[in-house]
């Protein structure tokens, strides 16, 4: 029987250069709700009769999204490369909006916070719909999987 989820993440830490507390907790969360819930079906690994449940390795190289796809005995199946350029804009305005959240939890009134979470989950929102649109053809996934995945992606960028 398929099972086409994702059932370990890994982020290469290479990549990563700095993080913050939030951010991780951002990276934290991501993960866990991924692996709790999500639908992502490799397409090509599908029609060659793989099943998942799928391995996912992440990282940027050369302005392109790595995305290797193990099998559940961490097999080499296939590897999807995304370019990023597309990405730069929702990334830089989400890390803009974020730094305005955290900081606005720390000293402003609720209605200052919800106003602000609201902008980000929009930017948050559109960001998936653009990951959806570059993974269509390659990998099936629902909004939420591409929700937290564009989390991941922010969190590969950051440099410090």
């Amino acid at each position: 029987m398929p099972d086409h989820r994702i059932s370990h993440i890994e982020l290469d830490d290479a990549t990563i250069i700095w993080r913050n507390a939030d951010i991780e907790q951002e990276r934290r969360i991501a993960i866990f709700d991924l692996i709790e819930e999500n639908r992502f079906k490799p397409l090509r690994a599908a029609e060659a009769g793989h099943n998942g449940p799928w391995h996912l390795y992440l990282s940027v190289m050369e302005g392109r999204l790595v995305m290797e796809i193990r099998d559940e005995a961490d097999a080499p199946i296939e590897t999807l490369l995304l370019g990023l350029a597309r990405f730069r804009r929702p990334v830089r305005e989400y890390f803009a909006i974020c730094d305005s959240y955290y900081q606005a939890i720390r000293k402003a009134t609720a209605q200052e916070i919800e106003t602000i979470d609201m902008a980000r989950r929009g930017i948050h929102d559109e960001a998936a719909r653009l990951l959806l649109e570059r993974l269509e053809g390659k990998v099936e996934t629902d909004f939420p999987t591409a929700r937290r995945l564009f989390t991941l992606i922010c969190v590969l960028h950051i440099k410090g």
